[in-house]
């Protein structure tokens, strides 16, 4: 199960890890509250989370071209000094009651530098185990965020009541400095580096080319948006189904529970495949569905353990099936394309969810968005049981393309060329009188 700890770089990155992640969700819920405090809408928390992500959604392909061509260290660096920063002036904002503008320029500033960090980061720890510890790796890092989930949400709740939210902002721009000394005293010689994007395959046109060519990726990106858009949004959902603070805070912690539970049994899992994918996002989607009936928002804390398990399955299988699946020096761009379909994921359905919770009502929304996205689920599982080349040919169909871009020649999910029997040589019988010289 903790295969990936026998690596030293990678136990001293996952140590910097638990300590940038909690300090990352402590500005989530401090952000979130500070929001919902001033302005006393749903929406408005929506409206944050929006900010954060657009520069997601139209800058991340090209942050994954940058990943793919140049040093992840240096980029990394340059982006945890920079978040560290705005956290700083965040604190500032809030602390001298600053109006909400400034506010909402830090966090989509935030979110600028996470566009960069995010496929450097990513490409940077992929390099940290060998390819057959990937998995392993990936999945203790969603139990390293699940607990600095919730650590950072349950300081946060505490905090927020005791001190205020700049003290939260100010922990987490320190945590930074904990990244930025692992990133410096890892070991280059034990690094498993990853090929580089040739110049002729560089820039953000053939990373899409390359997702688009394939059916299988296109598909798990789909999929992928559709769950985090109305299954994953619940720092939208669980605000509105709070009645005060401290069920927030509680609702907060329990999701982090279950986080933790999905990361175990990712851990323990030898491979993680996309049947064990559309099986958690099955289970998310109906769980999600039967919280909205629920009489009282304890009754729907105990639903949403599985509920954050079955999510914490489906990211971590995303992940991996997207990095192995997927050339090396296409890695940071698929990573960001992840990203992206992500962050305009949250970017539609926060506001979307938002704006439903204070329509229909929470219950309502939850009911709804969980059989959209048990539909989707279930339309995805109809399609990967496909051959490869109908998957392909769906995908190009739906995007107008005539031609795919084929996978490199040993690629796990090349489709297999199609032989097509020779056509046997027709003789056109001469007439009659041709044959006999007439």
């Amino acid at each position: 199960m903790f295969r990936a700890l026998s690596h030293r770089n990678y136990r001293r990155w996952a140590a910097a890890d638990l300590i940038s992640v909690t300090g990352s969700w402590m500005q989530v819920i401090g952000v979130n509250w500070v929001v919902l405090e001033r302005t006393g809408s749903v929406t408005s928390v929506g409206f944050s989370v929006l900010l954060s992500t657009l520069p997601a959604v139209l800058l991340g392909p090209w942050a994954g071209a940058l990943a793919d061509r140049f040093p992840v260290r240096r980029i990394v660096l340059v982006c945890q000094a920079l978040h560290a920063v705005l956290a700083g002036m965040l604190a500032f904002a809030v602390w001298s009651e600053l109006p909400m503008t400034p506010i909402y320029a830090l966090t989509f500033a935030a979110g600028l530098v996470t566009v960069f960090d995010g496929p450097a980061f990513g490409r940077l720890s992929s390099q940290i185990v060998p390819r057959d510890g990937l998995a392993n790796a990936v999945a203790l890092g969603s139990v390293i965020s699940s607990v600095g989930r919730i650590l950072g949400m349950s300081t946060a709740g505490v905090l927020v009541a005791l001190v205020g939210a700049p003290v939260l902002f100010v922990l987490n721009g320190l945590s930074f400095v904990a990244v930025i000394v692992a990133v410096l005293t890892i070991r280059s010689a034990e690094f498993h580096p990853l090929a580089t994007s040739a110049p002729s395959r560089a820039g953000v046109r053939e990373g899409l080319r390359y997702v688009t060519g394939s059916g299988r990726l296109l598909l798990l990106v789909t999929l992928g948006f559709v769950l985090s858009c109305l299954g994953r949004n619940y720092q939208v959902t669980m605000a509105a189904m709070s009645i005060d603070a401290a069920m927030y805070g509680l609702l907060s912690s329990v999701f982090a529970i279950g986080t933790v539970l999905g990361g175990l049994v990712a851990a323990a899992r030898r491979t993680l495949s996309v049947r064990l994918l559309l099986v958690a996002a099955t289970l998310a989607s109906l769980l999600q569905a039967v919280g909205g009936l629920l009489p009282s928002p304890v009754a729907f804390a105990v639903v949403l353990v599985p509920i954050a398990a079955a999510a914490v399955l489906i990211d971590t299988t995303m992940s991996t099936r997207l990095q192995l699946d997927s050339e090396d020096g296409m890695r940071g761009r698929m990573l960001a394309i992840s990203g992206s379909a992500g962050a305009a994921a949250g970017a539609v359905g926060a506001p979307l969810l938002g704006w439903l919770c204070e329509r229909i009502g929470a219950d309502t929304t939850l009911v709804l968005a969980g059989t959209v996205t048990l539909l989707a689920t279930l339309s995805a599982a109809s399609l990967f049981g496909a051959s490869p080349q109908r998957r392909t040919a769906f995908a190009h169909r739906v995007l107008h393309r005539r031609r795919g871009v084929a996978h490199p020649a040993g690629h796990p999910h090349q489709p297999a060329p199609v032989t097509r029997p020779r056509r046997r040589a027709r003789v056109r019988a001469r007439p009659r009188a041709e044959a006999h010289g007439r």
